[in-house]
Formats: structure tokens, C-alpha cells, sequence
């Protein structure tokens, strides 16, 4: 059962550190703040205002807490395919040709556009909308080649078997270089508009954009660009790993005909902002680390590498404010999970799951995260749980 953490903190989290809970206060303080702020249960401290916030506001938005991956989310495909349908084939074959289709790691994009017939579709109708309506992107000049790449950090592509053994592919990244230009942009205008007002902030990462400026219908316009680029991009590089799965197991199986069809297509933000109702007024609602969850809204909620993720559909829980979590949420930083844990440590916990080994993953170990079990028990009055994914294949970017 959710708490009052702090006036206008409504806390869904049984695990949650000091920081994200002086965060929130902090950020609920905020006169635009209405009704109350929802601390998910996978919160933990962030940049300016805690991960697992859900804030609405008024008559401002704060680019800050929407964060500089803008759009960051996840999509899962249902296959066709069984357990057995797979079973003995050469997941490593797998690995290696999703790691050539799909460029991992920050600062790798794509070195051509025209390797799938898919691709330019998506930039053409990407360049119309920011034509269409005056998303500048000159910081941005190599935002085509970015799309359909993976980033580094907690991103990944997994292949896992839900509770029925049915096959799925899954993966989580956003809008990449281009968007976190368009977040560092408008986070330094927010904050020197801040200056010029003289209002006083708990810090300068609740600087925000005011309803009515000029400056909020820029960040609004350039906002709605990048999370279409993510939601885009995620698609896109989802399509790559059909085709490449398709083609792996169509070789390996011997029986083109085989080939497996998609059966179902979930794709979800999980840093955005959107115009919601919520408490009887219209406002701008910031999921930061957190995914619609309307009633009947069907999203994913990941684990960390090595444990388990969800597909889930809302309860539209008024309370929450129509969010659910976005993950397991981080327990240590990075810095401190490389000191407590090794390699070694990773690999047996990625026992029985094809990854790439080596000291860059380390502080991705499932150790480094909340449970999430615990995280999946916290959300009970957001969410239901519609399939329970084990991952047996993961592919990371540094």
C-alpha cells in the first residue's frame, strides 16, 4: 500500500533511499505541482528529481525531469515460436548477427541507410515532422545515421521465453544522441530563464518552462520530435531484429517456410511527457522512469540482466496518477557496483544466458538493482501481470 512520504509524495516503493525521497519533497514543493507527485516503487535518487517520478504540473514542465533520454522506453514482440522450436540452436550465431545489424555503444551509428528496406521510411516521415513544424536539429547533424542503434548503459536486446515457453524479442533504448542535444538545450534555457526571474529552487535541475513563454512551445514542439525519434527508433531496430531472427532460424532450421511471424508488438516510454487529466485539472504529466498505465494500457516493465521482466496491463489507478514502474530501479551506482562486484560475479549470474563476457558489463550486474520481484509486489494496485519473460539471450552496448 502506497504512503505519504512527504506532503504531496504519494510512495508506492517499500525499498527507497533518503536522496529520491528529499527529491521528491523537494520537487513537490513546487506551486504548479497538482495534485501530488507518485514516487513509483522502482525510485531511486536521480539528476535534479528522483527516477520512478511521476510529477504533474500546471502551467510549467521541467526538462530536467523529463530527462535528456527523451522517449527512453521499451518494445517486446510475441512470436510465434516455442521453446522447442529453438532448443539446441546456436544462440552465439544469434548474438554476433544482432550485433552486426544493430550498432551498439554511444557515439556507433549506422555507417548506411539502405541496409533494410524499412529504414528510410522512417527518416523521411522523422525530416517532414521537424520541417513541418520548425524542430531545429542542426546540433544534430548525424541524427539519421543514429536511428536503429542502441546507446550503452542499462539499453539492451534480449531474446527471452515467457511462462507459457513462448518466444519473444525485447529490447530498451530511446532517442540517442539527437534528443539528448535537444534535452541539454532547453535544460540550459530553462535554468537562465530561471536566473532572470530570480526564483529560488531547491536546485537547478527544477528549473523550468512556464505556460504561455515562447520557450515552453519550443521545448514542447522539439519534446514531441524526440519522443517520436525514440518510439522510432525502437522500432526500427526491432524490425532489424526480426529480420536477422527470422533469418537465423530459417538457416539453422532448415525450413524457410518456418520462418517465425510476429504475433504482438508492445512499445512504451518510460521518459516523456504528455498532456493527462488528472485531480480535475489538465496538466502536464512527467514520467520520469515510470510507464502509462491507464486501464487496459498494456506496457513492459523490465528486470536487470539475469532476471525477469513483465508484460503488463494498467489498472488506471488514480492514486499512481495512471503510472506503473519502469524497472528494477538501481540499489548502488555505477562506480559502486564496479567496486563491489567482478566479472566473475557476473557471469554466474548470467548462468545459462548467451552475453557477451567481460569487465564493461559489470556495473549491470543484476546485484546492482532492487529485487525486482519486490519492485512487481509494490506495483500490485497499478498494474497486472500478463506474462512473466526469462531472458536467454542479452546483448549490451558499453
Amino acid at each position: 500500500m502506497p504512503t505519504m512520504a512527504s506532503p504531496k509524495v504519494l510512495n508506492y516503493a517499500s525499498h527507497v533511499d533518503d536522496n529520491a525521497l528529499r527529491q521528491a519533497a523537494e520537487t513537490a514543493r513546487l506551486p504548479f505541482v497538482h495534485p501530488h507527485i507518485a514516487l513509483m516503487p522502482d525510485a531511486h535518487a536521480g539528476k535534479g528529481s528522483a527516477v520512478g517520478t511521476v510529477i504533474p504540473t500546471t502551467d510549467a514542465v521541467i526538462p530536467a525531469a523529463v530527462g535528456v533520454d527523451i522517449g527512453c522506453g521499451m518494445i517486446a514482440v510475441e512470436t510465434r515460436l516455442g521453446a522447442a522450436d529453438i532448443d539446441g540452436m546456436d544462440l552465439a550465431a544469434l548474438r554476433r548477427a544482432i550485433e552486426a545489424a544493430i550498432p551498439l555503444s554511444p557515439g556507433n551509428y549506422n555507417r548506411g541507410l539502405d541496409r533494410f528496406v524499412f529504414t528510410r521510411a522512417r527518416i523521411d516521415s522523422l525530416a517532414g515532422q521537424a520541417s513541418d513544424t520548425g524542430v531545429d536539429l542542426s546540433h544534430s547533424p548525424k541524427w539519421r545515421e543514429q536511428l536503429g542503434s542502441l546507446g550503452g548503459g542499462n539499453h539492451f536486446i534480449e531474446l527471452c521465453l515467457d511462462e507459457r515457453d513462448i518466444v519473444w524479442l525485447f529490447l530498451h533504448s530511446g532517442s540517442r544522441g539527437v534528443g539528448n542535444k535537444i534535452a541539454q538545450k532547453h535544460i540550459k534555457i530553462a535554468q537562465k530563464l530561471c536566473r532572470q526571474w530570480s526564483i529560488q529552487l531547491p536546485n537547478a535541475d527544477l528549473a523550468y518552462l512556464a505556460q504561455g513563454t515562447p520557450e515552453l512551445a519550443a521545448y514542447l514542439r522539439e519534446l514531441k520530435w524526440a519522443q517520436r525519434f525514440a518510439f522510432e527508433n525502437r522500432a526500427e531496430m526491432m524490425d532489424r531484429f526480426v529480420e536477422v531472427f527470422a533469418d537465423w532460424y530459417a538457416s539453422d532450421a532448415g525450413d524457410v517456410d518456418a520462418v517465425p511471424l510476429e504475433v504482438d508488438r508492445i512499445n512504451c516510454h518510460h521518459n516523456y511527457t504528455v498532456k493527462e487529466t488528472h485531480g480535475g485539472k489538465d496538466v502536464w504529466l512527467t514520467r520520469k522512469g515510470a510507464i502509462d498505465a491507464h486501464k487496459g494500457v498494456r506496457g513492459v516493465i523490465p528486470g536487470s540482466m539475469g532476471t525477469r521482466s513483465y508484460v503488463v496491463r494498467g489498472k488506471g489507478n488514480e492514486s499512481g496518477l495512471c503510472s506503473a514502474p519502469h524497472g528494477a530501479g538501481r540499489r548502488f551506482s555505477r562506480t559502486e557496483a564496479r567496486k563491489r562486484f567482478t566479472a566473475d560475479d557476473l557471469a554466474a549470474r548470467m548462468a545459462g544466458i548467451e552475453y557477451r563476457h567481460g569487465e564493461e558489463w559489470v556495473d549491470e550486474i543484476p546485484d546492482a538493482y532492487k529485487d525486482i520481484d519486490q519492485v512487481m509486489a509494490d506495483a500490485v494496485d497499478l498494474v497486472d501481470i500478463e506474462h512473466t519473460l526469462r531472458q536467454i539471450l542479452n546483448v549490451k552496448g558499453t
